[in-house]
């Protein structure tokens, strides 16, 4: 049975396009190709690289900022998120295990900064709309 396009029949073991750049990505981390602070490649890079849509893409890099390997860095670009430990350990960055998210801190905190900006900004256009509202009805005579 085929799924939706995207989507992964039930069952099937077979990872989709963005899981496969995503996990393509982690492992240049972990193998050193990309340290903490490098930038990944763009968005028309791994598009050319995997043959991939925009949009998958941009799912790949998503899944890697929330799992805490990847920040962006707003008009920069995505960037190897640098470690969560305290600065006394940066000789170990030599480990591969070193550059793996420790719990993905710096992702979560900018995914939840993200969602109250979007909160804030929603909240701002609801008081306007109330307040156009309730002017046009005071208009009525109401």
């Amino acid at each position: 049975m085929v799924g939706r396009r995207g989507r992964r029949p039930a069952g099937s073991g077979v990872p989709l396009t963005f899981e496969v750049i995503a996990e393509t990505l982690r492992e240049r981390i972990r193998s050193g190709g990309l340290r903490p602070g490098d930038g990944l490649p763009t968005q028309a890079v791994l598009m050319r690289e995997f043959g991939a849509s925009s949009l998958t893409v941009q799912k790949a890099m998503a899944l890697l900022k929330q799992d805490g390997w990847a920040v962006s860095r707003p008009g920069k670009g995505a960037f190897v998120a640098h470690r969560d430990h305290a600065a006394d350990d940066a000789d170990d960055l030599d480990d591969p295990e070193a550059t793996a998210p420790v719990g993905g801190t710096t992702a979560r905190v900018e995914v939840l900064e993200r969602a109250l900006a979007d909160a804030v900004e929603q909240i701002a256009d609801l008081r306007g709309r109330v307040e156009a509202l309730e002017t046009r009805s005071d208009g009525r005579g109401r």
